[in-house]
C-alpha cells in the first residue's frame, strides 16, 4: 500500500526537527500540515524538502489541520493515511506497524490503555477522566469496544477517508469521525502505543481549558454528530 503519513502541527518550533527527523526514517511519503504557526515552525519545516507542507493561512484547529490531511491523501491517490502529533507522545518508529493494520480494518487506532510499556507514565487525571467518559460513549452508543477515544496515532484507508464529512475544526473532530465510522459500518481495530506524557502543560486554548466545560462541549459534538448520522440514542446509551 502506498502510504502518506501526516503530522498536524500549531507552534511546533520546540519539537517540529527531532520529531521529522524521525518520522522520515519510518515513512516514504510525509505531509506536514502547518495550522497557522506564528513562531518558527515554518522556517524549520523549510530544512526538511523532502516533506510536503501544506499551510492554513490562520490558525484553524486541530480538527481543520486533521481535515486537511484527509483531504491531500484523497487528491493524492494514496491508499491510506497514517496521522500523529508533533508533540513528543508519538512512537514515529510505529508508524509501519500501526499502517500495516489496514490490512485488516478500516480504521487503526492507537490505544494508550491496552498494554503498560512503562508504569511510571500517569496520564493527567482531568484528561483520563474525559477520555474513559467519552470512550464510554462510543461504547455503549456505537456498539465499539475501544479503550482510547482520542489517540491521535491512527491509520486510515482511503476508502474510509472518502466517506467522511467533518465540520468539526476543533478537538471535538474525532467524535465526528467516530460517529461517521459507525454510520458507514467500518471495520475498527486498537493497537498497543506507548502512553507518553511530557511535563509541559499543553492547553486546548480558551474555555476549553476547564475540564468540565470541555467534556459538555464534547457532549454537544458528539449528540449532534449521532443526529447528523441519523443513528439512535437508544438502549445503554447515555451519551
Amino acid at each position: 500500500m502506498r502510504i502518506l503519513t501526516a503530522i498536524p502541527v500549531h507552534n511546533e518550533e520546540k519539537h517540529i526537527r527531532s520529531v521529522l527527523r524521525e518520522v522520515v526514517g519510518h515513512a516514504e511519503h510525509v505531509l506536514v500540515v502547518d495550522d497557522g504557526s506564528t513562531d518558527r515552525t515554518p522556517e524549520l519545516l523549510r530544512e526538511f524538502g523532502e516533506v510536503e507542507v501544506v499551510r492554513h493561512p490562520r490558525n484553524l484547529g486541530y480538527g481543520a489541520g486533521l481535515r486537511s490531511a484527509f483531504r491531500r491523501a484523497i487528491e493524492g491517490g494514496y491508499d491510506g493515511l497514517v496521522t500523529l502529533d508533533c508533540d513528543g507522545q508519538h512512537e514515529p518508529h510505529m508508524i509501519p506497524e500501526v499502517a500495516a493494520g489496514l490490512a485488516e480494518a478500516d480504521i487503526v487506532s492507537g490505544s494508550r490503555y491496552l498494554r503498560v510499556f512503562d508504569p511510571s507514565q500517569r496520564p493527567p487525571e482531568e484528561r483520563r477522566r474525559i477520555n474513559v467518559e467519552v470512550t464510554r460513549w462510543l461504547n455503549e452508543c456505537l456498539g465499539f469496544n475501544l479503550t482510547d477515544a482520542f489517540c491521535g496515532f491512527k491509520a486510515y484507508r482511503r476508502s474510509a477517508l472518502e466517506k467522511f464529512e467533518i465540520t468539526d475544526l476543533g478537538y471535538a473532530m474525532p467524535l465526528q469521525v467516530w460517529v461517521q465510522a459507525a454510520r458507514h459500518g467500518m471495520s475498527i481495530v486498537e493497537v498497543p502505543v506507548p502512553l507518553i506524557y511530557l511535563d509541559e502543560e499543553r492547553a486546548f486554548g480558551g474555555a476549553l481549558d476547564d475540564s468540565d466545560y470541555r467534556l459538555k462541549h464534547y457532549r454537544s459534538v458528539f449528540q449532534d454528530a449521532m443526529r447528523g448520522a441519523g443513528l439512535e440514542t437508544a438502549g445503554g446509551c447515555r451519551g
